[in-house]
């Protein structure tokens, strides 16, 4: 390694472990021939840099070949599943739905905001969001590394709702599109919103973009809002910027960097294997060593192993603005990424793949909501089903078992037979009874429509208490089951609707005049017409109504007897007329239609329930075509990944034509005791022997140890 090129701090080992945020990736001095992440870059190509265990390599990316070349089986195969996981609404409550839902808003933002916009523009300038606590200094680093204040450095800033996006004059034109965060509308130096139908007044989120000469070509800073605002909006905004960030540039104070909210989110960054470097602020002279070990031991412990740590030494800011030394470790590393096509190619790489793999794990997730939620619509489904078909078989139960030959019934039949006659011929044979029958139902035809109206109502009463207790036990059902509970708000669903009591009257009296007909049709050949004739349609149809009740079960004592007197009096009167097959067909074919009719009214019934269900297409949620969509996305090929890993990794190579296009605020800068102090005076971090200088050796001085172990 050449001894006048410092190396960054936190480069990682080469055998670390590959994948991981932050392992690999930082740029190195120009012109240097060592580590850079796990990857080799040659020729402008992207080579195989390592992701999740597997080799990418070849394909051009970011000097003018987009998705249609290298991504566009990716690209299509994003925007199936973006489609799908629109499909899917987990509209239903649920254990674990509200994370469901969450983690499916995530993987969409996560697809328009960045994974999509990306693919479709890969030489877009890597976009690197610094993100942190309230009070990290985001801002005022901001400033420091422009040289001039472009953000607002307070607890209160303009600029929340409204962040400022740093780039380079030459690279203004890819912000200005939808190509980078296409839902934000633009503020263009102090000019009027574009994009997005937002305005600054109104409320709305937006980027607030600012062109300045010290941000390098191929590369902008975003200064997010804070992740632990008091406001909701604003903590959901910046992490909505961060999930569309190439780069985060998380900062932390050497106070508060063991706090629990920022860990949360450098978790996610694990998870998601999202490029990522530490700036470490207000580290008191002298702490560097004993802070940069602990923060070490717990990036470590979270996944995040070889992260750089880039230490901002506590300074007095001047005129707002942060001393040039100060600022250097994290100017010195921004630059250097920017220099080198091949590092940026390298941190937008390995920030895509890693998301690519993520969003695949987390649509599996949503996918398995989506089955949750056809399986709870099955489920309340079947419950309204099972408590109205258990009304179905009481109404067929009440109208078969004898229950309706009593009460009202009974007493406008014996009206129609003569009740002091039909009473003295209980005990006498059958024979006799239809004798007296056939003569009462000559003489005594007025009674007939009394003895129909009282069958009426009878019915009226068994299905309507049927319908009830079906409402009772789907709204018990419902209300016990987190799914069905919040539908039933606001809705009367534990009575049966309004209208049901004259529903059921009409279909009841319906089903009279289907008797009537039923009669009358068969007694219309030449052979029974004259009997039918000589006791009435009506009479036979009330007979025919009895008998359809004609089972005893249910009743006790003297109603056995007197309502299988009146039974068997109606059958036999029937058979007279019409013969015993018939009068079979005739009872079954009569007790079907009023079961066809009472079914249609419980069916109406029970759509009230699952009306709401249909409301929410959950009955075909299933998560299938996510999961397929997902598959898709997965067996895609990433773009650049056609060629395998060659040759050994390395670090940036030096640009021929000097700096590049911009120089951020502190590169080369030395601290002023490095810069000052006595010649041959120690200071931290010095190795024995003769005190280096320079910018090299403020760089050992800083991270501790050889460089050239690292």
């Amino acid at each position: 390694m050449s001894d006048d090129a410092p190396v960054l701090p936190g480069t990682p080992d080469p055998q670390g472990p590959a994948g991981v945020a932050g392992a690999s990736g930082v740029p190195a001095a120009p012109g240097d021939g060592g580590t850079h992440g796990g990857g080799t870059h040659a020729g402008g190509a992207h080579g195989g840099d390592t992701h999740g265990g597997d080799a990418h390599a070849g394909g051009t990316h970011g000097g003018g070949t987009g998705a249609g070349a290298g991504g566009g089986g990716l690209v299509e195969a994003l925007e199936v599943l973006g489609l799908r996981l629109r499909q899917v609404d987990l509209a239903l409550e649920g254990t674990g739905v509200d994370e469901a839902r969450a983690v499916r808003r995530q993987v969409l933002e996560q697809l328009d905001d960045y994974l999509l916009p990306r693919l479709r523009a890969e030489a877009a300038p890597v976009l690197a969001v610094l993100g942190g606590s309230t009070g990290a200094g985001k801002s005022t680093l901001v400033n420091s590394l422009l040289g001039e204040e472009v953000s607002s450095a307070s607890v209160l800033r303009p600029t929340t709702r409204w962040p400022v996006l740093v780039h380079h004059p030459l690279d203004g034109r890819w912000f200005t599109t939808d190509r980078v965060l296409p839902g934000l509308a633009r503020l263009v130096g102090g000019g009027t919103a574009t994009g997005g139908g937002a305005a600054e007044q109104g409320g709305h989120a937006g980027l607030r973009l600012v062109a300045s000469d010290a941000v390098p070509h191929g590369l902008a800073l975003l200064d997010a809002p804070d992740i632990d605002s008091v406001v909701d909006e604003n903590r959901a905004l910046a992490r909505q910027l961060l999930g569309a960030a190439d780069l985060w540039l998380f900062v932390t104070t050497a106070a508060r960097y063991a706090d629990a909210v920022p860990w949360e989110l450098l978790g996610t960054a694990a998870q998601r294997r999202v490029e990522l470097a530490l700036v470490l602020d207000r580290v008191d002279p002298g702490e560097e060593d004993a802070v940069r070990e602990h923060l070490a031991s717990m990036l470590a412990e979270h996944g995040l192993a070889g992260t750089p740590v880039l230490v901002v030494p506590e300074a007095e800011p001047q005129d707002g603005l942060l001393p040039e030394w100060a600022v250097a470790p994290v100017a010195e590393w921004l630059t250097r990424l920017a220099a080198d096509p091949a590092a940026r190619r390298g941190v937008v790489e390995r920030t895509r793949d890693g998301l690519v793999a993520d969003l695949v794990v987390r649509a599996g997730l949503v996918a398995d909501a989506a089955d949750a939620q056809e399986a709870a619509d099955a489920r309340l489904r079947a419950a309204v089903e099972a408590a109205y078909a258990a009304a179905l078989v009481d109404v067929e139960r009440a109208t078969s078992d004898g229950r309706m030959l009593r009460g009202e019934v009974l007493a406008r039949w014996q009206d129609v037979v003569g009740t002091g006659e039909f009473m003295r011929s209980v005990e006498e044979r059958v024979a006799r009874w239809r004798d007296r029958l056939t003569a009462a139902v000559r003489g005594r035809r007025a009674q007939e429509p009394a003895l129909a109206e009282a069958i009426g109502r009878s019915l009226d009463a068994v299905v309507l208490d049927a319908a009830e207790q079906a409402a009772e036990r789907a709204h018990a059902a419902w209300r016990t089951d987190p799914a069905g509970t919040a539908l039933l708000d606001g809705l009367a669903l534990s009575r049966s609707s309004a209208r049901l009591r004259e529903d059921i009257a009409g279909q009841v009296r319906a089903w009279q005049d289907d008797v009537l007909q039923l009669v009358a049709d068969e007694g219309g050949d030449r052979r029974t017409q004259a009997r039918a004739l000589s006791f009435g349609v009506n009479g036979l149809g009330a007979a025919l109504m009895l008998a359809v009740f004609a089972s005893t079960g249910g009743l006790t004592g003297a109603e056995v007897g007197i309502a299988g007197g009146t039974a068997v009096l109606a059958q036999r009167l029937l058979e007279a007329v019409f013969g015993d097959d018939a009068v079979r067909r005739l009872t079954r074919t009569a007790h079907e239609r009023l079961v066809a009719r009472v079914g249609t009214l419980l069916e109406a019934e029970a759509a009230r329930f699952t009306a709401q269900l249909d409301a929410l297409g959950t009955a075909d949620a299933g998560g299938a075509p996510l999961r397929a969509a997902a598959s898709r996305v997965a067996s895609a090929p990433l773009p650049g990944a056609e060629g395998g890993r060659t040759g050994e990794p390395r670090v940036p190579a030096a640009s021929s034509g000097g700096a590049p296009a911009g120089r951020l605020r502190g590169v080369g800068a030395v601290p002023p005791r490095a810069a000052g102090g006595p010649a041959g005076s120690s200071g931290p971090g010095e190795a024995t022997g003769e005190r280096e200088r320079g910018v090299r050796g403020w760089w050992r001085r800083l991270v501790g140890g050889d460089e050239d172990a690292r």
